[in-house]
C-alpha cells in the first residue's frame, strides 16, 4: 500500500499546510510533545497538517494563543495518517485531506495572502466545540 507522502512518478509533490498562531521561520521543525492548540491543551501526541487550504485556515483560526493567525507550507519528515477526528467522525473518506503524524514537519514557506472564515462561521465552530466538550466527547487524538 502506498503511503500518503511517498515519492511518486510525477515531478510535482503534494503541498501540505499547517495552520497555527506560532511565529515560525523557514527551516523550523514543528514537533509533537508541546502543549496542543486544541482539545485539552495538554502535551500533543500528534501534530497536524492538511492538503487543503481551508482545513489549515480552520487550524489557524481555532488555535489557542494571542499571536497572528498563520498558514505554513510544510514537508512531513516521516509517515502521516488520516486524522481520526475528522475522517471517522465527521467526513468519511477524508475530503478535508487532514492528517496527523508523530514525526516533525519542516516549515518550507508561508501563505501570506488568504481569506479567513466569517466571524459568524468561526463563532459557530467554536460554539460547536464547546458543546462537544460539555457532552464529554473528546478528541480521538487526546487518547
Amino acid at each position: 500500500m502506498k503511503k500518503l507522502n511517498e515519492p511518486s512518478a510525477t515531478p510535482f509533490s503534494q503541498t501540505f499546510f499547517h495552520g497555527t498562531k506560532a511565529d515560525l521561520k523557514l527551516g523550523d521543525l514543528i514537533e509533537a510533545g508541546f502543549n496542543s492548540n486544541f482539545g485539552q491543551n495538554k502535551k500533543a501526541k500528534y501534530i497536524f497538517l492538511a492538503a487543503t487550504l481551508d482545513a489549515a485556515i480552520w487550524g489557524a483560526e481555532l488555535a489557542l494563543g494571542e499571536g497572528r493567525e498563520r498558514i505554513y507550507l510544510v514537508e512531513p519528515t516521516g509517515s502521516i495518517e488520516n486524522d481520526p477526528d475528522l475522517t471517522d467522525r465527521k467526513f468519511p473518506g477524508n475530503p478535508t485531506m487532514s492528517y496527523r503524524s508523530i514525526h516533525a514537519f519542516k516549515v518550507v514557506g508561508e501563505v501570506s495572502i488568504w481569506q479567513g472564515h466569517s466571524a459568524e462561521q468561526v463563532k459557530a465552530m467554536k460554539d460547536g466545540l464547546v458543546k462537544l466538550k460539555e457532552q464529554g466527547i473528546e478528541s480521538l487524538n487526546d487518547r
